[in-house]
């Protein structure tokens, strides 16, 4: 489902996401999401890629959509679980690891922090068909922990922690977050640096070159971060 009013396209997508949600993506576009979603990052990652062990539930069946996050949650006295807010964390990290998780796991959407590389969304996202969906900005946690409306479970708790384990989340009304790269590897944060690179040199228009710098420091200023 899509609004197509002024301003930000939003559209409110199904888990698990099929070719055609995917394929109308866009750099840009605002996601919320419906269904089921489980988190996995390092320690996930570690076991199934590194280490070879079997996934502890289907994802295939599952879910394909993956967020890589660090969950504020809690085990209550009768053993169920409780998750108030969930924060992305930063993605690049696992882009090793990424090409033998998409092809294990099926996965079609990343959720995290940050975004990926040009190369990474080229060499790895475009031949998974897969996307990269973006978390807006930070403190949000507690607006995204209002879309989980039941942990369904918590895997390998025990042995890596909250904060590593993969949580399997039922999600609605899931969002926002933004879509970063689409089905053809486009990137919206590649977008924009290039459009603000193409005029921000005006922004040091009538300015000294300094006097004082550090060494070997640059002064290309589309390399500076503002």
């Amino acid at each position: 489902m899509a609004d197509h009013g002024k301003g930000l396209r939003k559209l409110r997508i199904n888990v698990p996401v099929s070719d055609g949600d995917l394929a109308q993506l866009r750099p840009g576009d605002v996601v919320y999401l419906d269904g089921v979603i489980y988190t996995g990052r390092e320690g996930v990652y570690r076991k199934v890629v590194k280490e070879g062990a079997v996934p502890p539930v289907d994802l295939r069946a599952l879910s394909n959509v993956n967020f890589h996050c660090s969950p504020a949650a809690s085990v209550e006295e009768d053993g169920s679980f409780r998750m108030g807010a969930v924060t992305a964390t930063a993605s690049f990290r696992f882009s090793a690891s990424l090409p033998e998780w998409f092809e294990k796991t099926g996965c079609r959407v990343i959720i995290g922090k940050g975004g990926m590389s040009a190369e990474d969304y080229r060499d790895i996202f475009v031949p998974a068909g897969a996307v990269y969906l973006t978390t807006v900005g930070y403190g949000t946690g507690a607006l995204l922990g209002r879309g989980i409306k039941k942990v369904e479970a918590a895997h390998w708790l025990d042995e890596l922690g909250i904060a590593q384990a993969m949580w399997v989340l039922r999600v609605e009304n899931f969002g926002p977050l933004i879509v970063e790269s689409d089905l053809q590897g486009n990137s919206l944060f590649e977008q924009q640096n290039a459009r603000i690179n193409q005029r921000i040199a005006m922004l040091y228009e009538g300015l000294k070159e300094p006097a004082l710098r550090r060494h070997g420091e640059t002064d290309d200023k589309t390399e500076e971060l503002i």
